[in-house]
């Protein structure tokens, strides 16, 4: 059999970091994307240092140019995982980071995808992999911006799955939950860019953090390589799986709201974005209690 080649965007850092490794570290051929220039220089040195093959190239998803040049790799396997987070009030975000948010989580993933879906269609044999979030599926107060854009990419991915489906491209979706690998907390913190009036914001974003205890993102690696593999054959992969019937219930409960239920009263994710102190990891020994509460 000829080797699958693996596409990675988001490599630089985070779950896509991690991803591309564990799969070379496995034998795989990788194509990890990354950002910027300074980022194919670090991760061809730590590829180095840590003696596993990877190509490392630049792919900022946003950039046309980018996208023409990923477009003459032969990829079997693709992973969408490049991705920002712009967190806050949709009252308050700004326009342009409102729309950098879809820039760099929806329209560019997608573009990049179009072709390579056509690619996978003619040789009859590939998989479409989009890294989503739990936030796909259920939203949160001040990070509305980040959700939208998760929602946005189920549904696509939705649709896509079922265009391929004549052409035996697979499609699937990861949807982590809060793992610690520092994106959350940026998430928190995107307010700081705003060109805006602070004394016209509802919210004080001094005072708010990302609501939920984060875990362990090698989870979400192990997972992820297994959807990418094959290993696993599921659509749709929240990590934790404990984290699934919370999930149900959170889009269970929006047949049941009435539109003015609880007003006048703060949301408890407010609160605890307010209680909270940032990259709060669970206890040791009481990590089960707390994804089952999750």
């Amino acid at each position: 059999m000829v080797q699958e080649t693996y596409l990675i965007t988001g490599a630089g850092t985070g779950f896509g970091k991690g991803i591309a490794f564990g799969l070379a570290e496995q034998g795989k051929k990788v194509i990890a994307g990354v950002e910027t220039m300074s980022e194919v220089s670090a991760l061809e040195k730590e590829a180095q240092e840590k003696k596993v093959d990877i190509q490392v190239e630049k792919l900022d998803v946003t950039n046309p140019a980018d996208r023409e040049r990923a477009w003459t790799w032969d990829v079997d396997v693709l992973l969408n995982n490049a991705g920002v987070s712009e967190g806050g009030s949709l009252a308050d975000i700004p326009e342009e980071r409102l729309r950098n948010q879809f820039e760099v989580n929806v329209f560019g993933p997608i573009l990049l995808t179009q072709k390579f879906a056509k690619a996978m269609a003619k040789k009859q044999r590939g998989k479409i992999v989009f890294m989503s979030s739990v936030s796909g599926l259920m939203a949160d107060p001040l990070s509305g911006p980040y959700g939208g854009s998760k929602f946005t990419l189920e549904a696509f991915a939705e649709s896509l799955s079922k265009e391929l489906q004549e052409f035996k491209v697979q499609v699937a979706v990861i949807n982590p939950g809060p793992y610690l690998t520092g994106f959350n907390d940026r998430e928190f913190e995107a307010w700081r860019m705003w060109r805006d009036n602070p004394e016209e914001r509802l919210f004080d974003y001094e005072q708010l953090a990302f609501p939920y205890e984060q875990l362990d993102p090698e989870d979400v690696i192990k997972e992820a390589i297994k959807v990418l593999t094959g290993e696993t054959k599921d659509y749709r992969n929240v990590v934790p799986k404990a984290m699934v019937p919370m999930v149900k219930k959170r889009q269970k409960e929006l047949w049941d709201k009435k539109y003015d239920e609880n007003l006048g009263e703060r949301n408890e994710l407010v609160q605890k974005s307010i209680d909270i102190e940032p990259a709060t990891t669970p206890v040791k020994g009481i990590v089960n209690k707390i994804k089952d509460k999750l």
